[in-house]
C-alpha cells in the first residue's frame, strides 16, 4: 500500500484538482452542479474554509482554498465534499471489484492533487490556470463564457478584465492534470 505524503500547513493556501473516476465523455459535475455546490456549502458550514477561486469542469474541478488559522485538515473537507456529493447522486456508475469490496461508490478518483501555494506569484499563476481551464479544454473561446467558475467574481473585484482570455504561456502549457 502506498503512503502519500501531503504538506499540511495550518492556515495554508492550497491548489487542488479532483477528478471523476470515469472522465471519458462524463459531464456529471456540471449536470449536478447544484448538488456539488450544496456539498461544498454544507462542508464549509461544518468545517469553515475560504474558496478563493474555483472552476467546475464536466469531469474534474480545480480550487484555491484558504484554511483557517490553526487548521490544516483539508483531507476531511474533501472526504466530506466527495461523499456528500456521491450520496446525492443516483447510483448507476461502474464500480470496480475493489471498490465493491470496500463499499465505495465509483464516482471519484480515490486521490486528488494538492499543492501548497508558496507565494503571491504562485497564487496568481494557479488562479489564472483555474480560470483559463475551460478555454484550455475547448469548452469555450473566452473565459467569460464559462458559467461554472469564480472568474466573474474576480472581475467584480477588479482582479481581471471581463475580456481577459489569455494567460502566460507557462500557465496555458502546464500539464498538471
Amino acid at each position: 500500500m502506498r503512503s502519500y505524503k501531503r504538506v499540511k500547513i495550518e492556515g495554508g493556501c492550497y491548489f487542488f484538482t479532483l477528478t471523476l473516476a470515469n472522465r471519458q465523455g462524463n459531464d456529471l459535475l456540471i449536470r449536478h452542479v447544484d448538488e456539488l455546490r450544496e456539498a461544498f456549502r454544507l462542508t464549509q458550514r461544518d468545517h469553515p474554509f475560504k474558496i478563493d477561486a474555483v472552476v467546475i469542469m464536466p469531469d474534474h474541478l480545480h480550487c484555491l482554498w484558504q484554511l483557517p488559522q490553526g487548521d490544516d485538515d483539508f483531507s476531511t473537507r474533501w472526504y466530506l465534499i466527495k461523499s456528500r456529493f456521491s450520496r446525492s447522486i443516483k447510483p448507476g456508475e461502474f464500480i470496480s471489484k475493489s471498490r465493491l469490496r470496500k463499499g465505495e461508490r465509483g464516482l471519484w478518483q480515490r486521490r486528488y492533487w494538492e499543492h501548497l501555494i508558496r507565494d503571491e506569484n504562485d497564487y496568481y499563476r494557479h488562479a489564472d490556470y483555474i480560470h483559463y481551464n475551460p478555454v484550455k479544454h475547448g469548452y469555450v473561446q473566452a473565459v467569460k463564457d464559462w458559467q461554472y467558475s469564480s472568474f466573474h467574481r474576480w472581475v467584480a473585484r477588479g482582479l481581471y478584465l471581463l475580456d481577459w482570455t489569455t494567460a502566460a504561456p507557462e500557465v496555458i502549457d502546464a500539464n498538471w492534470e
